[in-house]
């Protein structure tokens, strides 16, 4: 019995997403205004995105929500990929696209109108097992050097809040590790699924317990353009709503990050 509702409530789901009404005309325009929804797409994060081994095309969270909004909109997706945080702000900021997929940061609010997070990243640091560093808050000292993905979201949160630790970056946050080993820094800090995978790759390295921050992780656009960002912003709660995210985040085989909560109305 309880089966037969669950199979009638997700039918019933699946044929009222297959029957959403047309986007505003001002939201399309918004959001796709050379026809097509162009989204860049970052293999830097990867938990969101990936180029897929078979195919070659990117496959991730990030990319099904791109691919549902255009669908939504009516248009084709034009993904544009990048591989780093840094790179998809500035083709953003540059009208190469027309949406992305981004960590909310006040840095980045001059040029982007993000929606509320649709996903939870933890960030982590790693070091060497014989390094005397055993805790998050034992990180920011003298003489110690921390390495980041040049213009990520790590990047900008710890340039605001180490006082005595440098920070060296690398070119991208999946180069961290490597760059923190050629240049015998003193820790890498990253998102901590891609420095758990560095961890099993390279002996002799260890995470530390918890993690330094929590990534807001939201889709963004332009600003200026309102009416593309109040629809972006509600299919943005609709896809967490609704197990979207969810159901794409179990497909993908993401650990290491969690449906965000819903957003404050608007």
């Amino acid at each position: 019995m309880l089966r037969a509702a669950f199979a009638f409530l997700v039918a019933g789901f699946l044929a009222a997403c297959a029957t959403t009404p047309p986007a505003p005309p001002a939201a399309v325009s918004d959001l796709a205004p050379t026809g097509k929804l162009r989204a860049v797409i970052n293999y830097g994060n990867p938990i969101l995105a990936k180029k897929d081994p078979a195919s070659g095309q990117p496959a991730g969270v990030s990319v099904d929500l791109a691919r549902e909004l255009a669908r939504r909109l009516g248009v084709e997706a034009e993904l544009v990929t990048v591989t780093s945080a840094g790179q998809s702000v500035e083709t953003l900021a540059a009208g190469r696209v027309d949406v992305g997929f981004f960590a909310i940061d006040p840095a980045r609010a001059k040029t982007t109108a993000y929606t509320a997070p649709y996903v939870l990243i933890e960030g982590a640091y790693l070091v060497r097992n014989d390094s005397s560093i055993r805790a998050n808050e034992e990180v920011d000292r003298e003489g110690i050097r921390v390495a980041v993905g040049a213009k990520s979201a790590y990047d900008l949160y710890l340039s605001r809040e180490l006082r005595k630790a440098k920070i060296e970056r690398a070119p991208t946050s999946p180069a961290v590790v490597d760059y923190f080993l050629a240049n015998k820094l003193d820790v890498a800090a990253g998102v901590k699924q891609q420095l758990e995978m560095d961890a099993k790759r390279v002996p002799g390295l260890r995470l530390l317990p918890g993690r330094f921050m929590v990534i807001n992780q939201a889709m963004g656009m332009t600003t200026g353009r309102p009416a593309g960002a109040q629809y972006l912003t509600a299919f943005v709660e609709e896809m967490k709503v609704s197990g979207f995210v969810a159901e794409a985040l179990k497909r993908h085989g993401v650990e290491g990050a969690v449906v965000a909560p819903p957003g404050p109305a608007r």
